[in-house]
């Protein structure tokens, strides 16, 4: 007998500040051996300076998933809607606290 499992389905909470969601204009990676930080950030327009508004923290493994998912979703939205067109580079910057 050929028995199917069905795969579990995970039920996830979301606060109704959280699923606002966050803007941001600029994001920064940087990775140690263990873990990979994705710091997202705002850059007011009106001067040269922004405000860290989410980082997230993840395994090597997460992250190569996090990356997999973006590019399909991103091939997904190229072929419904065009090819995105890169904004200009923003200047460097420094995570102070």
């Amino acid at each position: 007998m050929d028995q199917k499992t069905d795969p579990k389905k995970v039920e996830i909470k979301v606060d109704e500040a959280v699923a606002l969601g966050q803007y941001a204009s600029l994001a920064a990676i940087r990775h140690s051996r263990e873990e990979f930080l994705f710091d997202f950030a705002f850059l007011f327009p009106d001067g040269p300076f922004g405000k860290l508004v989410a980082r997230i923290i993840v395994s090597p493994a997460h992250a190569k998933r996090f990356l997999e998912a973006l590019q399909a979703n991103v091939k997904r939205y190229e072929d419904q809607f065009g090819t995105i067109v890169p904004a200009d580079m923003p200047p460097p910057v420094d995570f102070i606290q």
